[in-house]
């Protein structure tokens, strides 16, 4: 029921939303150039007058909150040119539980794109996320794994930032933050002889992103197409500090990711993503590594059938693993669509998914228990996608060394979503 109800809210939103267009503030100004309107989807913001409503807060769902309602955004250029101020506020009707988020940046140079920022963040994170701050600046309409998620923890963070960019190619950020810890699970942290439940982080990031130089030409659908020379390059390392703030560990954790997109004049494409993620020092198992599970801890198949994700195992449990050091590689061909009419194209997409980790001293990881990745995990499977209104379905399989003794665990059944508007 949980999901039809998603299904309808989902549909129906963007039902709405592709019925507008945004206005530009370029519009006010004349021109003797046409003015390209973008759409919310391509932007991640809904401008209304002098606010843009941020699209990713409106409605999700996750076992933790159930239904998610909120509303976010910032300041555009109608209110202020080099100063603008947001947040977003929250409310999860199984938890009872208000998130919000304040704050605001300043302009440092205009031609650079450099920003100041100073937020104060109460909200929700998932066990073993990590995320690149760069990546902040790809935007995605829909995360549909974020459906399926179970392990969260509770955050208190203040941070500022500062965002820059090199070039069209290069972009950067730098974080400081101040963190407090809540535990929503049942989890004790040993560190030096001390157990910790709640604790607190002061850290400090530094993120940038090549984005791949592109060659254009021309499809068989008339259109004009691009494909990458070079991958997409993201980089990022924390640095955690005791003794400063409420920083009660020291750590270091660094991740470099490469994306590479082989589009073809025939419009089939294949897609690699590797993703590598070290952590050393006093890290808690919040802030260490998983793979992306995506599959209901639940006894069946059709009681695990949800959603797939975009970069997920579909066979991964969520909690099954945990690492101190991870790569994982992603690949997918993409065969030309199925014209059987003008809106009727469905997509057939073959994917190979592997994964190989460590876990240091799991011995100071109390109340839980996870596997690691010291033999490679590998999964297979395929999509068939836009069948209707964006709809379609897929099947994984787990095999190799952690292939399950009871065969349909090792399947996923899912529904995908894409929308191209």
């Amino acid at each position: 029921m949980r999901i039809i109800l998603f299904l309808f809210a989902l549909f129906s939103a963007l039902e709405g939303y592709s019925q507008n267009q945004p206005i530009s503030s370029d519009s006010l100004e004349t021109s003797s150039k046409p003015v390209i309107k973008e759409s919310p989807f391509s932007t991640g913001f809904y401008p209304v007058g002098f606010f843009d409503i941020d699209l990713t807060y409106p409605i999700k769902i996750n076992n933790y909150e159930s239904f998610r309602f909120g509303f976010g955004g910032i300041t555009n250029d109608r209110l202020l040119e080099n100063f603008k101020f947001g947040g977003h506020i929250a409310y999860g009707t199984k938890d009872k539980g208000l998130k919000w988020s304040l704050g605001g940046k300043a302009r440092l140079a205009k031609k650079s794109n450099t920003w100041i920022d100073l937020y104060h963040i109460e909200d929700i994170i998932e066990i073993g996320d990590f995320s690149y701050l760069t990546d902040a600046t790809v935007y995605s309409i829909f995360e549909p794994r974020l459906v399926n998620i179970t392990q969260f923890y509770k955050h208190r963070t203040w941070k500022s930032a500062i965002t820059h960019e090199f070039s069209d190619l290069i972009v950067s950020e730098l974080r400081v933050a101040n963190i407090k810890i809540e535990q929503i699970e049942d989890y004790r942290f040993l560190n030096d002889g001390v157990e910790f439940n709640d604790y607190g982080l002061a850290e400090a990031t530094a993120s940038v992103r090549f984005n791949s130089k592109q060659k254009e030409f021309m499809g068989e659908n008339g259109l004009i197409q691009k494909t990458d020379i070079i991958p997409n390059i993201s980089g990022q390392i924390t640095q955690g500090l005791r003794g400063i703030g409420d920083g009660d560990f020291n750590y270091t954790k660094l991740g470099l990711k490469l994306e590479y997109d082989i589009n073809r004049p025939n419009l089939s494409k294949t897609s690699f993503l590797l993703d590598t993620n070290v952590a050393f020092g006093d890290v808690p198992l919040t802030h260490l590594f998983h793979a992306y599970p995506n599959s209901p801890t639940k006894e069946t198949i059709l009681q695990r059938f949800s959603v797939a994700g975009i970069q997920s195992f579909e066979t991964m449990f969520f909690g099954e693993f945990f690492s101190t050091e991870l790569a994982t590689l992603h690949l997918k061909h993409y065969f030309r669509p199925f014209k059987i009419s003008e809106r009727i194209q469905p997509e057939l997409v073959i994917i190979s998914r592997h994964a190989l980790g460590n876990f240091q001293n799991p011995e100071n990881h109390l109340l839980v228990s996870f596997n690691t990745l010291d033999k490679l995990y590998n999964e297979f499977g395929f999509e068939l996608n836009k069948l209707i209104f964006g709809f379609g379905t897929s099947l994984a399989y787990r095999y190799g060394s952690y292939y399950l003794s009871d065969f349909e665990d090792n399947i996923s059944f899912k529904f995908t979503f894409n929308l191209k508007i």
